[in-house]
């Protein structure tokens, strides 16, 4: 088998794992990702470092924990001192850019005080979070940022003849209605409607058509892209024919029961009245809504499939390696909640499939507990790099191709909610608004800073029904929990300047310091 030269990285955004048909969904059909869950291995229990985009990303790209990169929350920049994927991938020697959505902020502080600007050289490549933008488009276009300079993708719709202020909003995120008005996609009540974006024109197919342009440039040197589509992320608004692909009788029935909606924790009670909550609480929100959700998965699918047919094509099949998953979930209505915040498996918990072309006796599935940030430690080692890296927190995933059984004791992720209406419902300082998830084989408990805890039996109630947070019987197990995490913190990497074997040789060096004297009588 061919040594891996290449790494073709795939991220959906809001994609759950469980509206794949690899990952059991009855209704929503993904031949071209299970063709690629079938080649490689399917890990079951894979999880992010936080629920929402913004730092989910982050810990991606840097293979460090939310509490580690500080970018907590969506608009938070990431500090340009923190080296990410880019730059561990142009160690090894490979070109990396990114087609499609980071969420980076740059860190124009940092920036200035380096004397650098983040519009050329080096000070772009820092404010793009280290990759080369080939074709960035992080999606959800404002109409003052369109109307300021327009966005990569808004070209492209106004060189196709979309002409607007805001094409994307106008034609990608907008719809005509019955009677010719136009309707817009920010109101899931029109999610029933074709996007007026022709669909070879639309995110998702402009994404890949600027995959495909680039991996036939590529042809000479060996390169990492990150390919990062922004569907089925809200604005649930398909073009057509996916809009209409599915209807009411297609939608899966909600992970929910009404002794959870007399729950009165405070925190899953305050993201219950969130709008979006409030919504998809609603049996006929969902069955209006998700079949336009499942036709944007299912036009992703299409898409991988030419994109495939393209590797082929080039013969790049044989020596890269490919990559798919999530940055968060979606939880659609399930336990009464929208969006994806709380850390509920339809959140937190996100498909990832690895095909490794290294490996031709890969296991197939693995139900091994994994992260998000073991992805960089995993592509050094598939490139034959060194993976001891003082910054880097995660773990390779190549022993876990070849014996399932390999994982983690437990699982990490992080939720900084004090920019969300649920905070200022419990009067929160900005400091304070914290939750913090650990996932082990048996047991996930969510610690809420100033609350009481959630606790869940993974075994005996997988789709996480009842709250054992105040069961004195499960006292001691949370106290345990709670061991866990701190352990885990103590544990995060802080001495950045300095790899762990240089800190190990340098403390056998009882006398490194032979000309200071200190505490001699």
């Amino acid at each position: 088998m061919a040594k891996v030269r290449n790494i073709l990285f795939i991220m959906c955004d809001q994609l759950r794992r469980d509206y794949l048909s690899c990952y059991g969904h009855p209704t929503l059909p993904t031949p071209h990702i299970d063709a690629l869950a079938a080649k490689g291995t399917r890990f079951n229990h894979a999880y992010v470092q936080g629920p929402v985009c913004g730092p989910s990303r982050m810990s991606t790209y840097t293979g460090r924990y939310v509490s580690s990169h500080g970018a907590t929350w969506n608009f938070v920049p990431l500090s340009l001192q923190i080296p990410t994927m880019g730059d561990y991938m142009r160690s090894a020697g490979l070109s990396s850019a990114v087609i499609g959505k980071t969420h980076v902020l740059p860190d124009l502080a940092g920036l200035h005080r380096l004397g650098l600007v983040p519009t050329e050289g080096l000070g772009r490549r820092l404010a793009e979070g280290g990759f080369d933008s080939y074709a960035r488009h992080d999606g959800i276009i404002p109409d003052s940022k369109a109307m300021q300079s327009q966005p990569v993708y808004n070209q492209y719709l106004l060189q196709q003849g979309y002409k607007a202020a805001n094409p994307w909003h106008e034609f990608a995120n907008s719809a005509l209605d019955e009677t010719g008005q136009v309707r817009s996609g920010w109101s899931m009540r029109n999610a029933h409607l074709p996007a007026r974006v022709h669909e070879l024109h639309s995110e998702t197919a402009w994404c890949t058509d600027q995959a495909l342009q680039f991996i036939q440039t590529q042809a000479e040197e060996p390169w990492c892209l990150h390919l990062s589509y922004i569907k089925p992320h809200w604005p649930y608004m398909a073009p057509t024919p996916y809009h209409k692909r599915f209807n009411a009788q297609d939608v899966k029935a909600p992970v929910r029961t009404n002794r959870e909606r007399a729950d009165k924790h405070p925190v899953y009670r305050a993201f219950r009245n969130h709008v979006e909550s409030q919504s998809f609480a609603q049996q006929n929100v969902r069955e209006h809504v998700i079949p336009t959700y499942m036709g944007l998965v299912q036009q992703i699918d299409d898409h991988i499939g030419r994109l495939m047919a393209g590797l082929k094509a080039q013969g790049l099949l044989q020596d890269t390696m490919i990559v798919f998953t999530s940055d968060h979930g979606d939880l659609l209505g399930d336990h009464w909640l929208g969006e994806k915040e709380m850390f509920y498996e339809a959140s937190a918990g996100v498909p990832l499939i690895i095909v490794d072309p290294s490996n031709p006796k890969q296991v197939g599935t693995c139900d091994a507990l994994v992260e998000a940030i073991d992805l960089i430690p995993t592509f050094m080692e598939a490139l034959g790099e060194p993976t001891q890296h003082q910054w880097l927190e995660g773990r390779s995933l190549l022993p876990c191709l070849q014996q399932a059984g390999v994982g983690k004791e437990a699982v990490f992720s992080e939720l900084d909610y004090a920019f969300y209406p649920a905070a200022k419902e419990l009067h929160l300082p900005v400091n304070q608004a914290r939750a913090t998830m650990v996932r082990t084989q048996r047991w996930k408990l969510v610690d809420y800073q100033g609350f009481d805890s959630q606790l869940f039996d993974m075994h005996e109630d997988p789709d996480e029904l009842t709250d054992l947070g105040q069961s004195a019987e499960h006292a001691s197990l949370r106290d345990d929990l709670k061991d866990l995490i701190n352990q885990w913190r103590s544990a995060l990497r802080k001495r950045t300047t300095m790899s762990d074997p240089q800190a190990e040789q340098l403390a056998a060096k009882r006398n490194f310091m032979k000309d200071i004297v200190i505490g001699h009588w």
